[in-house]
């Protein structure tokens, strides 16, 4: 090859890229976020869906996605979880769902009921499984991915039911024989197989 076919082939694959003109990106994150950035992201766990030179091409885009506060992040916990879900074999996508709808990876939340932490155990519940500290990532996982793994064995291939248990509690769905009719565990269980789909997915 000539000199000049050189640089014109290393021209074309410097610049021939969409991404090599495009002023912004959006990716797409784990946990169904979106992310416009001005620049190229290589991180494994950033998809990208739109690549453009415009900044309204992409607004659209952008805001199809899930909000999503600056501080939280996702792949702080992702040893842990994995550590957890393997040792009790259980899903971890499943983990993960149940963790991003429960608490968004907040490992200082608290309700108003009193569940706290990641997977949002209470008191009784913590108890149960030798947890000290409610708020420490590790032992709260541990305990949630333990209970988490009882209720599937008691409610086996009814994968709603374990996740309604998990919310509302065992009582609440044996009394119902099914998932409990309030609006707020319902809620619960369509946004835990939500983000379960969106993880068993993710690379």
């Amino acid at each position: 090859m000539t000199r000049i076919g050189r640089y014109c082939a290393g021209f074309l694959l410097l610049f021939g890229s969409p991404l090599a003109w495009a002023g912004y990106y959006v990716y797409q994150l784990p946990d169904g976020s979106r992310l416009v950035t001005d620049r190229p992201r290589h991180e494994r766990s950033f998809k990208l869906i739109k690549a453009s030179r415009k900044v309204e091409k992409v607004g659209r885009i952008a805001a199809a996605g899930y909000s999503i506060s600056p501080a939280v992040n996702y792949m702080r916990f992702e040893s842990l979880i994995h550590e957890a879900a393997e040792k009790h074999q259980v899903d971890v996508a499943l983990v993960k769902a149940i963790i991003r709808t429960e608490s968004y990876f907040n490992p200082n939340a608290t309700s108003r009921v009193g569940a706290s932490g990641l997977m949002q155990l209470m008191p009784q519940t913590a108890r149960r499984y030798g947890v000290t500290d409610l708020y420490s990532p590790r032992q709260n996982i541990e305990a949630g991915v333990r209970h988490l793994k009882y209720l599937l064995q008691r409610y086996p291939r009814q994968l709603h039911l374990a996740l309604a248990a998990y919310n509302a509690g065992e009582k609440a769905v044996e009394r119902y024989q099914g998932i409990p009719p309030y609006p707020e565990t319902r809620e619960y269980v369509k946004k835990v197989l939500k983000f379960h789909e969106l993880y068993s997915n993710w690379p």
